[in-house]
C-alpha cells in the first residue's frame, strides 16, 4: 500500500520546526515540512499560494495548516487535488476574525505594528525580565525564525484584510478552547481540544499524535 503524504505549513514567522515532536505511524503516513518564501512585492495572497502549491509534490495529499498557514492551506487547496485539508488554531473565513482584528481592517491599525521591532528577537531577549518572559522569548526565538520586516507587513496585512466569506465545507477545523488568538466563541463546527492554546501543536502533540491518524483517515 502506498503512504499517505502530508504537508505541514507553520504559522504566521514559524518555522516548520514547531512540527518537530509530530510523530505519526510511518508504514502509514509520509511527513513533508513546508516553510515560508518570501513574497514579492505587492503580491497577494492567492499569488502567493499558488506559488506555495507547486511545493506539494503528490496527488492526493493532505495539507495541514497552523494559524496563518492554515488560512493559507485554504487558499492553496483551489490549486490542488487534495485527500485531506485540515487547519489547526485557525479561521475558516473572515468572519471567524476576532473583532479587534475587523476593527485594525477597518482603521488599517495594523499599518501601526512596529514589525521592525518584531524581527528582532535576539534584542527583545536581552532586555527581557522575568523568568516566565525570558522562556516564552527563548521560545519565539527557536521557533519563529521568519524575521523579515518585508514578510511580516506583508503577513500580518493578509490575516487582517482575508477576503473570505463562505467556508470550503471541505475544511477539518481543529480548534483549542483557550485560543487567545482566535478564541473559540468566534469559531463554528470545529474538533475542540479542551484547554488548547494558540501553540497547542507544540505544548499538545500528544493529542496530534493520537488524534490525527484517525482524522486523515476517515
Amino acid at each position: 500500500m502506498s503512504k499517505i503524504h502530508i504537508y505541514f505549513m507553520p504559522g504566521l514567522a514559524a518555522s516548520s520546526s514547531i512540527f518537530e515532536k509530530i510523530k505519526l505511524p510511518e508504514d502509514i503516513f509520509e511527513i513533508h515540512l513546508l516553510d515560508w518564501i518570501m513574497p514579492k512585492k505587492l503580491e497577494s495572497l492567492k499569488e502567493y499560494a499558488e506559488r506555495m502549491s507547486k511545493l506539494i509534490k503528490h496527488d492526493k495529499a493532505v495539507l495541514i495548516g497552523v494559524s496563518f498557514g492554515g488560512i493559507l492551506v485554504q487558499e492553496m487547496a483551489q490549486f490542488l487535488d487534495l485527500r485531506k485539508l485540515i487547519i489547526i488554531s485557525s479561521v475558516k473565513s473572515n468572519k471567524e476574525l476576532p473583532s479587534r482584528m475587523k476593527i485594525a481592517k477597518t482603521t488599517k491599525a495594523y499599518k501601526l505594528i512596529p514589525t521592525s521591532l518584531l524581527s528582532n528577537v535576539e534584542a527583545l531577549t536581552k532586555y527581557a525580565f522575568g523568568t516566565m518572559i525570558k522562556e516564552r522569548l527563548k521560545m519565539y526565538k527557536k521557533y519563529l525564525t521568519m524575521h523579515d520586516k518585508d514578510y511580516l507587513d506583508w503577513a500580518i496585512e493578509q490575516v487582517v484584510c482575508w477576503e473570505r466569506i463562505i467556508v470550503d465545507e471541505n475544511v477539518v477545523h481543529i480548534h483549542g478552547d483557550n485560543d487567545s488568538v482566535f478564541p473559540v466563541q468566534n469559531i463554528k463546527n470545529c474538533i475542540n481540544v479542551k484547554l488548547g492554546t494558540h501553540i497547542m501543536i507544540i505544548n499538545r502533540y500528544k493529542w496530534f499524535n493520537e488524534n490525527l491518524p484517525d482524522i486523515i483517515l476517515k
